[in-house]
């Protein structure tokens, strides 16, 4: 018996090598079992936060679409309408602010790109002394938020004679510290083979930028572009306090008038305008939205 009970006693403290196949196989059903119980809870957990950003959306699409006496009552019968969208485009002079909105993201993405790329490329490829310390600097911009900065930012539009323009909103955001930083590490996983064979071939630096590194880095561009796009399209507090009249404000301010108390609060029009402003946004991302997610893949953050 003693003997019996030792055997017993080393079969239990045996490793996995010294198992049988019928326990190897009972902990592989074990593994797979516990491997799809916790890829359904993966699953489960995105459908449940998918709808928790969707709902505010589906109901900004219920409220536009019916009339306001349905903007809090669901009913599968509610009368269709874009009555709401009328009122909202006549409420405000939506094209103006439009045009506005567009220009301001149009001129910031384009000034932002032309100073992240020369900045990345310099820091990506080029020696020069204290060239760490200055992109430390650069870095530190990331831990400042914009809000810290609207006084002096203030000061600085009047101090320049550009207050209340639409050149003032975009001024203070032309020096991305978040593009420099992300189009240098793109740069750097960029083989150097690649510039050597185009030194070999008589390109100098600017070509060198302009048809080996630019094209190369182009997800990241669509990445950033929609990143930057979609910030100044949504930004509201600095153009609230720098612009004072209707010809230089963005969407964002312009959709304040919906919400004054003066004139009472009907969602019906105020989800109709919001969505009026927000459809560019989510068109855009539904058209580059795979670029969106590789470009951030490909780039990396090392």
């Amino acid at each position: 018996m003693k003997r019996a009970s030792a055997h017993r006693s080393e079969q239990a403290s045996a490793g996995p090598e010294h198992q049988g196949p019928a326990e190897s196989r009972a902990m592989a059903r074990t593994g797979m079992a516990q491997a799809r119980t916790g890829a359904m809870l993966d699953t489960i957990g995105a459908w449940l936060l998918g709808i928790l950003w969707i709902l505010p959306l589906l109901y900004a699409v219920w409220a536009a679409i019916h009339p306001p006496a349905y903007a809090t009552r669901f009913d599968l019968f509610a009368p269709l309408t874009l009555e709401n969208f009328a009122r909202a485009w006549d409420a405000a002079p939506f094209p103006r602010y439009f045009l506005n909105t567009f220009f301001l993201v149009t001129m910031v993405l384009a000034a932002q790109l032309v100073l992240s790329t020369m900045a990345g490329y310099a820091f990506a490829r080029y020696e020069f002394r204290g060239r760490d310390f200055v992109f430390m600097l650069v870095l530190l911009q990331l831990m400042v938020m914009p809000d810290v900065l609207i006084v002096e930012n203030y000061r600085t539009m009047s101090w320049l004679g550009v207050r209340d323009t639409v050149f003032a909103i975009g001024l203070p955001y032309f020096a991305s510290a978040f593009g420099i930083f992300l189009l240098r590490q793109t740069f750097k996983t960029i083989p150097r083979e690649l510039e050597e064979a185009a030194r070999v071939e008589g390109a100098n630096g600017w070509q060198i930028l302009m048809k080996v590194y630019v094209p190369l880095a182009r997800p990241t561009y669509i990445a950033y572009g929609l990143v930057s796009v979609s910030y100044h399209w949504n930004n509201f507090l600095w153009p609230l306090i720098i612009t004072n009249s209707v010809n230089t404000r963005p969407l964002t301010v312009g959709l304040q008038v919906f919400s004054s108390s003066d004139q009472g609060i009907d969602w019906s029009v105020i989800t109709a305008a919001t969505l009026l402003s927000a459809a560019p946004l989510l068109i855009a991302f539904l058209l580059f939205q795979r670029q969106f997610v590789q470009s951030f893949l490909r780039a990396g953050i090392r």
